[in-house]
């Protein structure tokens, strides 16, 4: 189904068929398609093979019309959570799989953008990239409610796949665990604990991202210089670029083909 522009400069609908992800504009308040995917592939991604099994499983019994979780990837910075997430799309999306994503700043419009999509005959992942929240910050009710429903149970065919750098979303804070008491021998956290947990309980499917061990990071590096045949100078000049940025992940390999390709004659597109 396929609208056009309305007469006060609505915005169209999305046409599902050709289109397989938007993002949600604020200024515009409606859904913008995107136009140049990221073109990363399953087979791209290094060093995360587990996260990749896990999340391929319960996706394709989203896809099946089979119970499926809604799920947080976290961990380290540069690790692969949000490409796994767009390497998923290139995958699955001949399979009737969507991508919607929204900014944290937008949740409070989530419940909204679920009923334009709610009834339509694709399986749609709402896409929350770095997803965290502050003190005093409303956003993750609106979340929470497509999370787990409300009065209204929340739709089969939407599922939030959420990343973020904080295993809570919520900061913790030294002074929240002065409140927790322990009655009866059994500890019970503080309310301010409690919130902070009670957000990501609802994610059935928890990831954990790490950096990488150095055998994992050159095997990445080798991904982006599979031509190359002096290995040995190749990894000592990737180890030299991860020591000098403190962190070996799949970013800092990807970083390292951007700086150093054009020194090593042989090296392909990776």
């Amino acid at each position: 189904m396929k609208q056009q522009t309305g007469d006060q400069g609505s915005p169209a609908a999305i046409d599902w068929h050709t289109t397989h992800a938007a993002v949600w504009r604020r200024h515009r308040s409606g859904l913008r398609a995107v136009r140049r995917l990221d073109p990363i592939s399953w087979d791209n991604l290094t060093g995360i093979d587990r996260q990749q099994e896990a999340l391929a499983e319960n996706t394709e019994r989203f896809l099946a019309g089979q119970p499926s979780n809604n799920a947080l990837l976290w961990g380290s910075r540069g690790t692969g959570k949000s490409s796994l997430i767009k390497a998923l799309l290139n995958r699955y999306s001949d399979r009737r799989l969507r991508m919607i994503e929204v900014d944290k700043d937008d949740l409070v419009n989530l419940p909204e953008i679920v009923d334009e999509i709610e009834h339509l005959d694709w399986r749609f992942v709402i896409y929350c990239d770095d997803l965290s929240f502050d003190v005093g910050e409303s956003g993750y009710k609106a979340l929470k409610s497509v999370l787990e429903g409300s009065l209204e149970l929340p739709p089969e065919n939407v599922r939030v796949y959420a990343t973020s750098n904080r295993r809570h979303l919520m900061p913790e804070y030294m002074d929240d665990n002065v409140h927790s008491e322990v009655r009866g021998g059994e500890l019970h956290p503080a309310e301010a604990i409690e919130e902070q947990v009670s957000l990501a309980d609802r994610f059935g499917l928890q990831l954990s991202f790490y950096p990488f061990a150095q055998d994992v990071y050159l095997q990445a590096v080798d991904r982006w210089f599979p031509d190359v045949a002096d290995r040995e100078e190749l990894h000592i000049q990737a180890i030299r670029f991860a020591t000098g940025r403190g962190v070996r992940n799949g970013r800092t390999a990807q970083q390292f083909y951007r700086q150093f390709s054009g020194r090593f004659p042989d090296a392909g597109e990776g």
